[in-house]
């Protein structure tokens, strides 16, 4: 493991300031000792940090359960399941994300796939794929009340009664493993006390933070991964976080960051990954911008944007290349790419891993690095305030359907071919007219995109069922937008993002200026037990998203892609570029 930091000459004494600052008051060393003074003065607030550094001992902690965990993963397999379905949110899926991605296959183990997208087409596309047999389903939820998780959980609970007959009369349960915290969070999970296993997390763990616990450790072991291993790379990285020193990997990296957004204006950290490690991305995404995304305040994390020349950057970013060293086609072109942006003035923090494996490590550092740069920004890094925003106007939305039968939609402001576009305010708001005056969608992008802040970013939420097509249409969208205005753009899939960087968006600093998509659903699924259905749902949840936009009078665009996804972003590309040129 190597880490470079090239930076420009103009940066280099704000940076040394910052790390002198961070050796010179202790901070690794008061972390350890749970010293949450080093975030707020506040008691009331000083006693819920103190409930959420249980990710500090992780490693130790976990490595205990080494033997129980190994032995279930083996009894799973021994069963003849060949698959594992996490149903889970946020923190609860993103770390097995990571994890199923970075191993190969091999010739034990099962395959782990995630399920987080409340989108009808995503949980029929997995029912379609898996043998509902040979799959185990994980079920994920530190509250025990995440609304989408309970909805997973609804459906395929009805889907085995309906294999296997109605319970208690079957064994429905023993599809179902859980990883939940105890006490309450665990009575509230339906079925719970029925299925196969059950794990309980510490419950001083928060969900962003619980790589290393039995969030990541559960699926791993169905991986068939080499637990004692991951533990012993994460506990070595652990030991190196606790030296008041500059050679401290994840203090340097904390105070390194932070810095740069508070005192350089580079509050973009836009990560660079290694292909086989891409999925680290979402999970960096959602630890950086939900902790320090708040107060006015906050690092805006870039996933997944493609690498480009640096005249299509502003003077706001930080380049974090991470991943092994590799003679690849895909190394050599990215590392002259950023030989090109370091030349032109852009910092690079470059993370050369000695393998993929080290992931392990990676999940404590970033752990570690994020509670720094709270301190120096002066946050509280292991709260979401705004998160419950967006939740709570989700559930208005769907009280309204429960009483009235629909969503509440409203005119649109303007209609191109499939699409249908809303401004948050309305047509008047937009000062272009609406629909019904036959006004241009391009007309209105191009006004849209002015609003974007001098030191701002566009995100692109998309509520639509994930794909590789969708994925590289909506990465195509992302990058015209940072070419066509050297503004950073960001992008994810809802309802996840949610549970992610929606922190961010309501709660950070006001810059961002959002897109938001959808599309209709004519093969709906409904939820057993629910009025809405999974279409219902992920719409529901759009629409109170831009409602919290609207809330916090933030600059956004709502755009219906029609029944067709596919072609409705490839009539949007059409659109953007329009409205760019």
């Amino acid at each position: 493991m190597d880490t470079t930091l090239t930076l420009p000459a103009e940066l280099q004494a704000t940076v040394e300031e910052a790390v002198a600052r961070a050796v010179g008051e202790r901070w690794a060393s008061r972390i350890w000792a749970s010293d949450t003074s080093l975030w707020t003065d506040d008691p009331e607030v000083a006693t819920k940090i103190a409930h959420r550094l249980g990710w500090l001992h992780a490693p130790a902690y976990f490595t205990d359960e080494v033997a129980e965990l190994t032995a279930f993963g083996e009894a799973i397999e021994r069963d003849g399941y060949t698959d594992a379905l996490v149903c889970g949110m946020g923190g609860s899926s993103l770390a097995p994300e990571v994890l199923a991605a970075v191993y190969p296959e091999s010739d034990k183990g099962l395959r782990v796939h995630v399920l987080d997208s409340t989108d009808p087409a995503a949980v029929a596309a997995l029912d379609e794929t898996l043998d509902a047999d040979k799959t185990i389903r994980v079920i994920a939820t530190k509250s025990g009340t995440t609304t989408e998780t309970l909805a997973f959980l609804a459906h395929y609970w009805a889907l085995e009664e309906g294999r296997t007959g109605r319970f208690p009369h079957s064994k429905a349960g023993n599809e179902f493993v859980s990883i939940t915290d105890p006490g309450e969070p665990l009575t509230a999970v339906p079925h719970s006390n029925y299925f196969r296993e059950t794990f309980l997390n510490p419950s001083d763990v928060g969900g962003r933070y619980s790589a290393l616990t039995y969030v990541g450790l559960v699926p791993a072991a169905l991986l068939r991964l080499d637990l004692e291993a991951l533990l012993e790379d994460s506990g070595i990285m652990a030991e190196a976080t606790r030296a008041d020193a500059d050679d401290n990997p994840a203090l340097v990296l904390g105070a390194v960051m932070a810095a740069l957004a508070a005192a350089a204006g580079r509050d973009k950290l836009t990560f660079v990954i290694e292909p086989d490690l891409a999925p680290l991305g979402a999970w960096l995404e959602q630890l950086i911008a939900e902790s320090t995304g708040k107060e006015g305040v906050g690092i805006v994390p870039v996933d997944g944007e493609p690498l480009g020349e640096p005249e299509v950057y502003g003077d706001d970013r930080v380049f974090v290349r991470l991943g092994p060293a590799s003679d690849s086609e895909w190394h050599i072109e990215v590392d002259a790419k950023l030989e090109a942006l370091t030349a032109a003035g852009h910092p690079l923090i470059d993370i050369r891993l000695d393998d993929a494996s080290w992931v392990a490590g990676e999940f404590f550092r970033w752990e570690f690095a994020t509670a720094v740069a709270g301190i120096a920004l002066g946050v509280n890094p292991f709260d979401e305030p705004n998160v419950t925003e967006s939740k709570q106007n989700t559930k208005e939305v769907l009280g309204i359907f429960s009483r009235e039968g629909a969503l509440p939609q409203g005119e649109p402001t303007a209609v191109r071919g499939p699409l249908r576009a809303w401004r948050q305010g309305g047509a008047e708001a937009a000062g272009v007219g609406g629909a019904a005056a036959g006004i241009d969608l391009v007309a209105l992008l191009r006004e849209h995109l002015a609003r974007v802040p001098q030191n701002g970013y566009f995100q692109i939420g998309a509520y639509i069922a994930p794909s590789d097509t969708r994925t590289e249409l909506l990465q195509a969208l992302q990058a015209n937008l940072r070419d066509g205005t050297r503004k950073a753009t960001t992008l994810g899939y809802g309802p996840r993002f949610l549970h992610s960087t929606g922190q961010l968006h309501k709660g950070g600093a006001p810059t961002g200026c959002f897109i938001q998509l959808t599309n209709g659903h004519p093969q709906d699924l409904e939820i057993p037990g629910r009025d809405e259905s999974f279409g219902v749902l992920v719409d529901a949840q759009a629409m109170g998203d831009f409602a919290a936009f609207g809330a916090h009078e933030l600059p956004a665009l709502r755009i219906d892609l029609g029944d067709d996804p596919e072609s409705g972003l490839a009539e949007l590309l059409t659109a953007v570029d329009e409205a760019l040129a």
